[in-house]
């Protein structure tokens, strides 16, 4: 198919932290330089926030360097973090709290802010914007383009109005091809073309497997008298045991709002195991339900979180282009933050850039040096002294995984002469069903916890339903065949949304997938233990619209 091209210097591929540091950094340095580069960023969100969802507390220093004047400018960073407690849940109804000399230093929050990301990313956008880049919400990149020499050539924006049928519909709009000397890929986590991309240039080879988490989020209103501005908690231990792990955190930030939120590591083996059954188990503990009790829940929304640090990172350049954020895995897990993280791989992936395209007059080039910039910046060192976090959760537990880290962090700085790694993939963990006994989970109470639908529609989630289905299946047969044998077919469970589901009418069962609900957390792309799901881009502007996440 013949279709519009434009040109471009940098195309960038997601309007997150990381796509619009590179955007505004590379703006920065042309306007310092006295020379023009053309920058364009895509975003398959409705707007600029739509698809941000994070806990999130944020770490300033990178936005020192970005944008020294951000609190002149207006940033929406205002929620000093008051107090910082880590509370360890033994049970359904008993918790400690954690002293703060036992606890890893990476776990301390004193300095720095509880934001909204969303707002934040709105905020960086504008900012791009004044600085001359040109940003397109509801355009999603579906495809990669290639030169004849291997090399990156760019994106293809995604046609609209194809109907399920795959035919085109009255409103059908073919997609443009942008080109550009170099492409960089911020998707986020597991973003679909990342994905290729790795795999095309053998970018992990002599890496562990990247590890995730699926991070759930609520906001509430609560009672003036149970708000305290600034207060950061976090969880350990219940509601996840038996051999699940994760953490849960409550955030105190304006208008008498709260942020809760549950991560359940996605190397579960237990089948039966429901993250979004176990988020709202989490609500109900005292230690949780203290806050939340008579309060109103606003948004709700998951997103699966890169979580492999240092040990799992791919090699971050290929020809015509760079991986960055959380697309790679930049996130610390150490200390459970990957803005800060992605911000700064995207002003590193700038500076390379600008080298290579005003220094050296080079397009679609292996930018091999990123490396060399990316290993001298506090990011790497950051990474480093974080690199067994991790690996030593899964390998030892949390109560012995956790005093590893608070000996490896508190005494060692991360420099302890050994490097843990976790070999083995999330989604082959999984059990057969015959392993475990089911979990038998409380019916929502409709005050603190409640059902996947009504959460969904607390996400403002939105497709357009006359379009093909944007999860695949690779084989129609598995999810009834040796999914449902050997797992229960997990992906009832696992999907935060409700997306799939299997039916039976007139006596024959069938496997459903509720598309149009996906809020496009990439779980199901991750966790299928036959790796039989493929989540690409649906019509762009179609998915969540987070207004505050």
């Amino acid at each position: 198919m013949e279709r519009e091209s434009m040109e471009f210097d940098v195309v960038i591929v997601g309007a997150g932290p990381a796509g619009l540091a590179t955007a505004c950094r590379l703006m920065q340095i042309a306007q310092d330089s006295g020379t023009t580069i053309s920058v364009c960023v895509v975003e398959k969100g409705s707007e600029v926030g739509a698809h941000i969802l994070s806990g999130a507390v944020f770490e300033t220093k990178v936005l020192d360097e970005l944008f020294s004047d951000w609190r002149e400018q207006g940033a929406p960073i205002t929620t000093a973090v008051t107090a910082d407690e880590i509370y360890l849940l033994s049970s359904a109804t008993a918790s400690r709290i954690m002293p703060n000399a036992l606890v890893p230093k990476t776990m301390h929050n004193q300095g720095n802010y509880i934001i909204s990301v969303g707002n934040l990313c709105r905020w960086l956008a504008s900012r791009a914007e004044a600085l001359g880049v040109e940003i397109f919400p509801g355009f999603a990149a579906s495809e990669l383009l290639f030169n004849d020499d291997n090399s990156v050539k760019g994106i293809v924006i995604g046609d609209m109005g194809i109907g399920a049928d795959g035919q085109p519909k009255d409103s059908y709009m073919p997609g443009m091809e942008l080109h550009a000397k170099y492409t960089v890929f911020s998707e986020g986590c597991r973003g679909h073309l990342g994905k290729q991309l790795i795999e095309k240039y053998h970018l992990d080879q002599g890496r562990t497997p990247q590890h995730y988490g699926l991070g759930f989020k609520e906001i509430w209103k609560i009672p003036a008298a149970q708000h305290q501005l600034g207060k950061v908690v976090h969880t350990g231990g219940w509601p996840l045991t038996d051999g699940a792990s994760g953490g849960g955190f409550l955030y105190h930030i304006e208008d008498n709002q709260v942020a809760v939120g549950l991560i359940i590591d996605l190397n579960y083996q237990n089948p039966h195991l429901s993250p979004f059954d176990e988020f709202q188990r989490y609500k109900t503990h005292p230690a949780i339900a203290q806050y939340l009790t008579g309060g109103e829940r606003l948004s709700y929304g998951a997103r699966a979180i890169a979580k492999g640090g240092l040990n799992s990172l791919p090699k971050m350049s290929f020809p015509g282009g760079l991986i960055i954020g959380c697309n790679a895995g930049t996130l610390n897990f150490a200390k459970i933050k990957g803005t800060h993280t992605a911000i700064k791989s995207g002003m590193i992936a700038a500076d390379t850039l600008a080298q290579a395209m005003m220094a050296e007059g080079q397009s679609g080039k292996d930018l091999e040096h990123y490396q060399h910039h990316f290993e001298q910046s506090w990011l790497y060192q950051e990474l480093y002294q974080s690199r067994n976090f991790g690996p030593a959760m899964h390998k030892l537990g949390t109560v012995l995984g956790g005093a590893f880290n608070y000996i490896d962090q508190n005494w060692f700085g991360g420099r302890l002469p050994i490097t843990l790694r976790d070999e083995r993939p999330d989604y082959a963990q999984m059990a057969n069903v015959s392993t475990y006994s089911k979990i038998d989970y409380p019916k929502p109470d409709g005050k603190l916890s409640f059902d996947k639908l009504s959460s969904v529609y607390l996400s403002n989630t939105y497709h357009e339903e006359d379009q093909p289905c944007h999860l695949r299946l690779k084989d129609l047969s598995i999810p009834l065949g040796s999914n449902l044998s050997q797992f229960n077919e997990p992906a009832q469970r696992y999907c935060p949304a409700g997306v799939y589901e299997i039916v039976e009418a007139a006596g024959q069962r069938k496997f459903v997938i509720n598309a149009q609900n996906c809020i496009h957390c990439k779980t199901c792309d991750i966790k299928d233990p036959s790796q039989n799901i493929t989540w690409v881009t649906p019509e762009g502007g179609g998915g969540p619209n987070y207004p505050n996440m």
